[in-house]
């Protein structure tokens, strides 16, 4: 046999609204420092954001260490939610470089060392040599070399160092007398 359930006036009854499911996502979730991210939310009618981002649906970032965002969603019946996103920050590689010798004679060579303050940083060349040293044979003037160093993050950061070329001396020998 089939329940019933008899309501009077006087029955209360109890009414649920639905909280907003939100959805936040972050474009890129990781950068480099000094690089933007766009934290873009779905899900609610209204957006509120932590950090003092204000209102709207999309917000571009650019902290200048990890943080944390978060963003309450709010549907027209009232009912809100939240929801967090990270957006990691890498650090920039500070990279040097070094010829030795700085000065060279015209027909030597000069080997070129760069390094980096984060270990693993790769390395590539305006020569178009790869690696943390090449040897050049530059043969007049000064020259400037640029070396970029790569994390494994993809973060760059740039050197540049110079080697001086000296010209090799004309020498002339006289006999005097020419004839002996």
């Amino acid at each position: 046999s089939a329940s019933s359930v008899s309501l009077s006036s006087s029955t209360p009854i109890a009414l649920t609204k639905n909280a907003p499911v939100l959805t936040v996502n972050a474009n890129p979730t990781s950068i480099c420092n000094g690089a933007s991210s766009t934290l873009t939310a779905s899900g609610a009618n209204n957006y509120s954001w932590s950090h003092s981002l204000g209102s709207g649906s999309s917000k571009t970032v650019a902290p200048s260490a990890t943080t944390t965002y978060t963003v309450t969603g709010t549907l027209a019946n009232g009912c809100s939610s939240t929801a967090s996103i990270t957006v990691t920050v890498n650090p920039l590689p500070t990279v040097s470089a070094t010829a030795i010798p700085g000065v060279i004679c015209n027909g030597a060579s000069s080997t070129l060392t760069a390094s980096s303050t984060i270990s693993g940083t790769t390395y590539s060349w305006n020569t178009g040599g790869t690696g943390s040293s090449i040897t050049v044979t530059p043969t007049t003037g000064t020259n400037t070399y640029t070396v970029t160093g790569t994390t494994s993050a993809g973060c760059v950061g740039t050197a540049t160092v110079s080697v001086t070329v000296n010209p090799l001396p004309t020498v002339s020998a006289t006999a005097i007398p020419g004839v002996i």
